[in-house]
């Protein structure tokens, strides 16, 4: 539960508390897990364009995070029909996150395109890495550098899956 709830604050919740984390939390993890299953799919097909559209979108929903897919999908078919709080727009460290996995699959898709393969995977490595630790470790790198580049530094470092401190 303090993993969570740390996950949480890192994405731009630092008034979160255990209370609304049994919400939050699975709200939030929707679209990694959903961008998670998207990128294996990528891995297996090696399309330069596969991975362009999904940079694309993942940008997108880091420019307008009022018309992120993921999240109206997830208030449409999770939320809403359970009676449970709506996901609302991105906050910052959220969204600097998506930009940052979207610049990873644009680098990935061109990359592709331009055949140069030892990039891409290279490039692939470091993105499932990082997806990995936000799916299975509750630790989302792009909002802790977010938090870093802030200036930060100990609140980010107080959001570690790990961190002993709120």
């Amino acid at each position: 539960m303090k993993a969570q709830l740390n996950f949480i604050r890192q994405q731009g919740f630092p008034d979160a508390s255990a209370d609304s984390c049994a919400c939050l939390y699975p709200a939030l993890m929707w679209q990694p897990r959903i961008v998670g299953s998207l990128v294996v799919i990528g891995l297996l097909l090696q399309s330069g364009l596969y991975f362009l559209v999904l940079g694309a979108l993942l940008w997108w929903n880091a420019t307008l995070p009022r018309l992120n897919p993921f999240d109206a999908l997830y208030n449409r078919i999770v939320a809403g029909p359970r009676n449970l709080p709506l996901l609302e727009p991105a906050q910052p460290p959220r969204r600097f996150a998506q930009g940052m996995a979207g610049t990873f699959m644009l680098v990935i898709g061109i990359a592709l395109v331009a055949g140069l393969t030892g990039l891409a995977w290279i490039v692939e490595a470091l993105l499932v890495a990082a997806l990995a630790a936000l799916i299975f470790g509750r630790f989302c790198l792009g909002s802790y550098l977010y938090h870093q580049f802030r200036g930060q530094g100990d609140f980010a470092n107080r959001t570690l899956p790990w961190s002993r401190t709120t």
